[in-house]
């Protein structure tokens, strides 16, 4: 794959900003060749007609919608925060109550598949909250105090099967090869 294409995979995904410097790290390359290629795909995106754009501020760059459509896209983002939870959502949001703190990588370990979009979805809804783990890297992941509330428990130990569920010999498996990987 071009640098291009990666960079804007990685941009996808991430769903926040990034400084030329990791992208150039992760992706092996010079920042001039990373902000030559974020350049390319501002050309690419950021005109009238293209519902995403490139945003470059202070050293950071992030994939993000066009400000024409800052109004249509909080009205999508209103609708799905107040719909019903999806089938992976209710997945994910258990995982995380039984798991957590769950690094995003342990998470996509167990469920087999991305869960950046679903996270960001739980996050916007208040389900989970995003913190830091001395163990972990990475961001990790806990049912919010709102999502307890909305239970009606106080702490996740209070969950039907918590203390089976959360010491289960497979989740423990999957999340340390996730966390070794």
């Amino acid at each position: 794959m071009q640098l291009l294409g990666s960079i804007e995979a990685i941009l996808f995904v991430a769903g926040k900003p990034l400084t030329f410097a990791s992208l150039a790290k992760t992706l092996g390359k010079q920042v001039e060749d990373i902000e030559e290629a974020v350049q390319n795909s501002i050309v690419k995106y950021n005109h009238d007609d293209s519902g995403i754009h490139i945003l470059v501020s202070e050293g950071t760059v992030q994939m993000g919608t066009n400000p024409a459509a800052a109004e249509m896209a909080e009205q999508f983002i209103k609708s799905e925060a107040m719909g019903e939870l999806t089938k992976a959502q209710l997945e994910t949001v258990t995982v995380i109550a039984y798991c957590g703190p769950i690094s995003r990588a342990e998470l996509e370990d167990i469920r087999g598949v991305n869960c950046s979009v679903i996270i960001r979805n739980l996050l916007m809804r208040g389900l989970i909250d995003e913190g830091t783990s001395t163990e972990h890297v990475l961001p990790v992941y806990t049912l919010s105090v709102d999502a307890l509330a909305h239970l009606g428990i106080a702490s996740v130990e209070q969950l039907p099967d918590y203390d089976t569920l959360h010491t289960h010999a497979h989740l423990e498996t999957e999340a340390l090869s996730a966390h070794n990987a």
